[in-house]
């Protein structure tokens, strides 16, 4: 590590999360903990603390970020979300990664590849109109085609959930829809069904005949807990119910989740701004008074947003000052600030969870924002993205 910019990783806290996760809802045979986006940001190095922690299914996006949890990890299964292009099955098949058939003309190229013990789910459509089989009769067939067929083995079956289900009825209509897709099959043969992502997992009850648990945000340390409304909201909540019931939802839980991860950079300069001078690109900080301005070795390529509003430094609140620029960020500061002094983006001072409020930033985008220039430490030592 050249520059001083970088993302702790709390493995310990990522076991935990998934540890607290599963003991909260046990009757989910199979934990898939997804990590596509380097892991949500945290980096691929994070997956053994995930499965240390209870993980027993990984998911990625790409079957490049299969490969990489392959360097970390050879024995997890691993499911790609995404299609892989028939030409490269047999890289799939040869690093145990299952893959997602979509649609029919799909699933027949992965016949006619002749990959032999090709691990395979089938996608449905249930609402989201993104991928999956969205009609009872293609999927029958695929099932029927697969049956007849040696060199793939239907290992599970999913789909994917757009919204909560707290306040609309679009999560009650996808399982539906899931069901009359799937009413031609019987579940119970199928080793592996899966539908709940974080947010679904929390905010519902288990489906009878699901077995799996995709797990996303919530591994690192977002429990999407949300209060019950009351008085007024509860009202206008119940009136508006009253004309499109819904299904009882979950909303709080008791999960104690941690986030694991921390970002941090340096002072590289600390000058002195007189009243009247201009901070950065376009002048777009005007000095209102004298005052010490840094430099932080930081940007917005790093994942830095002038949203953030502050940075923190020796427990200092440091105002960033004007446009972030792509490696280096302004901020305004104390006399006790000096060059080499240690900067927390976020951290303990300034939580992901306060950020993403003052921000309106999503977890999501913050966390997967962090680019793979910014190095992750864990138990002291860096590691390759």
């Amino acid at each position: 590590m050249y520059r001083k910019t970088y993302a702790e990783i709390d493995d310990c806290a990522l076991k935990e999360n998934i540890s607290k996760i599963r003991a909260y809802y046990p009757e989910y045979e199979y934990c898939f903990g997804v990590v596509k986006g380097n892991a949500y940001g945290h980096g691929m190095q994070a997956v053994n603390a995930l499965i240390a922690g209870g993980v027993n299914y990984l998911a990625v996006a790409t079957l490049e970020e299969a490969l990489k949890v392959r360097i970390h990890n050879r024995e997890i299964p691993i499911l790609c979300l995404e299609p892989i292009d028939i030409e490269y099955l047999s890289i799939a098949k040869e690093n145990d990664v299952t893959i997602t058939i979509h649609r029919l003309d799909y699933l027949e190229g992965a016949i006619q590849s002749r990959v032999d013990g090709l691990k395979i789910h089938l996608k449905v459509d249930s609402g989201m109109n993104r991928l999956g089989f969205k009609s009872k009769d293609d999927l029958t067939k695929a099932i029927k085609m697969i049956n007849e067929c040696e060199n793939l083995m239907l290992e599970g079956i999913y789909t994917h959930l757009a919204t909560s289900g707290l306040n609309d009825a679009w999560y009650d209509r996808q399982i539906e829809s899931f069901k009359a897709i799937t009413s031609d099959i019987d579940l119970t043969k199928i080793p592996i069904v899966h539908i709940d992502r974080s947010l679904t997992l929390v905010h519902h009850k288990k489906v009878d005949f699901v077995n799996g648990m995709r797990l996303g945000i919530c591994m690192y340390g977002f429990a999407q807990s949300i209060p019950a409304p009351t008085g007024l909201a509860k009202i206008k909540r119940a009136l508006k119910l009253r004309k499109n019931p819904i299904s009882e939802p979950i909303f709080e839980n008791s999960l104690k989740l941690k986030t694991a991860i921390k970002l941090y950079s340096e002072i590289i300069d600390v000058k002195r701004v007189k009243k009247g001078e201009f901070v950065g690109y376009g002048a777009a900080y005007i000095a209102e008074t004298d005052m010490n301005v840094a430099t932080v070795a930081i940007g917005y390529y790093d994942g830095v947003k002038e949203n953030f509003g502050n940075v923190f430094c020796k427990g200092e609140k440091c105002p960033i000052l004007g446009k972030i620029c792509m490696d280096m960020t302004s901020v305004k500061v104390s006399d006790n600030i000096k060059c080499g002094d240690k900067v927390e983006i976020f951290g303990e001072n300034l939580t992901i969870h306060a950020l993403t409020r003052r921000s309106g930033i999503s977890a999501y985008h913050l966390l997967t924002g962090i680019s793979a220039r910014v190095p992750r430490i864990m138990n002291g030592k860096e590691f390759e993205l």
